[in-house]
């Protein structure tokens, strides 16, 4: 029998990436029987999304890096996958997804789509030299790019920038990074822990042009020409956008559902239309839009508990970033952007400590780097919850 017989609605979860193939696992550990379907525009291969920025280090290829093919998963899963299938619409109120023409039913609905990296304009990121990595796709398109060649020009300094780049060194590739920031992940680290990275990278052989921005892209011989916002012209073999992401919430909004950074949801991870929820890079829960394995795996666990009858609000205690830089290692647990505070910071070479306190002393967030990474968990007992218990239950 398979998860979809019978006269009751599946599950049908959309999106077999690391949110999605979470939550079925999860149900699966609650309930063998339970109908259940996932939906994915790929190829459904299980794989862990934060490994694509570790693949030249350990030298894997993109096969390498998948842990099991989409028929293997169906079965460990007991579920229907349907692959390479793109839902084109969302029909709450007849609680049905559409596939072009096809209407297929659902009991429940998971949102587990995650997030589009966001474009630089047709003048960078028209060039075929130029490549984003958010999927295992991706990451196999950019292998077939670098093939034969070692430089790689990184546009973008953030948290996947800086990854990318001491994978790559690891590789044995030229790198160069480009971004406007004048710091290495602005927003994410306080400068004094930003700049221990960037020397960190710099003696691994990185080069930086930060506080500049790329204007186009060209292709001359098989070789990407860069045009910087400085004049410089930059010259490599792949350029790689690594820009951000942006949950994707086109089809949600168009299907009537509250959006905004993400798909917005309560504790429950429950949207705004009936029986839909939404989980991971997608979701925005009760403002928090949080783009990282710790909280996606707490939500799943919560998910599964209350789509199995059992309704149970996710709970985010402080949960530190690890950033896979390991020529430096980092931690951090940045403070709620309300919160009203200063950076307190220790620096011995590339090993700092940054806290960041309130008026009282309070520990609200920190960073930490070099030597330091082996005190994230005590400071983790400090930090106030991101998301503390609900007060009340489920209406």
């Amino acid at each position: 029998m398979t998860a979809t017989q019978g006269n009751q609605a599946p599950i049908v979860i959309i999106g077999s990436g690391l949110s999605g193939y979470s939550l079925a696992r999860e149900l699966r550990k609650r309930d063998r029987d339970l109908p259940l379907m996932m939906i994915t525009a790929d190829d459904g291969a299980s794989y862990s999304k934060p490994m694509l920025s570790t693949g030249f280090t350990k030298a894997k290829t993109a096969d390498e890096l998948a842990q099991a093919e989409a028929g293997a998963m169906a079965e460990q899963l007991n579920m229907e996958l349907r692959t390479h299938t793109r839902v084109t619409g969302i029909d709450p109120e007849a609680h049905e997804v559409l596939i072009g023409d096809e209407r297929l039913a659902y009991g429940k609905l998971v949102l587990a789509w995650g997030a589009d990296v966001i474009r630089l304009p047709e003048a960078v990121s028209g060039c075929d030299r130029v490549c984003s990595i958010n999927d295992l796709e991706d990451y196999r398109h950019f292998r077939t790019l670098v093939e034969g060649h070692r430089r790689v020009i990184l546009l973008g300094a953030g948290l996947i920038g800086c990854e990318y780049a001491n994978d790559l060194r690891n590789g044995g590739y030229e790198v160069t990074v480009v971004a406007p920031s004048t710091q290495v992940m602005p927003g994410l680290l306080p400068e004094p822990a930003a700049d221990a990275v960037r020397q960190a990278l710099e003696a691994e052989g990185v080069r930086f042009h930060l506080g500049v921005a790329a204007e186009s892209v060209s292709e001359e011989n098989g070789q990407a020409r860069v045009q910087l916002s400085d004049g410089a012209m930059l010259q490599g073999d792949v350029v790689v956008s690594a820009v951000g992401l942006r949950p994707r919430t086109e089809l949600a909004a168009a299907g009537g559902l509250k959006v905004g950074h993400g798909i917005r949801t309560d504790r429950w991870l429950a949207t705004s239309a009936p029986d839909i929820y939404a989980l991971g890079d997608c979701a925005e829960v009760e403002g928090h839009v949080l783009m990282y394995v710790m909280p996606l795996m707490a939500g799943a666990r919560a998910l599964a508990a209350t789509l199995t009858g059992e309704p149970t609000p996710v709970k985010w205690g402080a949960m530190p970033v690890m950033v896979k830089t390991p020529c430096c290692p980092t931690a951090v647990c940045p403070p709620a952007q309300s919160s009203d505070g200063h950076w307190d910071v220790q620096r011995e070479g590339n090993s700092v400590k940054a806290l960041y306190r309130d008026a009282r002393g309070g520990l609200l967030g920190f960073a930490v780097t070099g030597d330091h990474v082996i005190e994230k968990q005590a400071l983790s007992k400090e930090v106030p919850p991101v998301l503390a218990p609900a007060p009340e239950v489920a209406g």
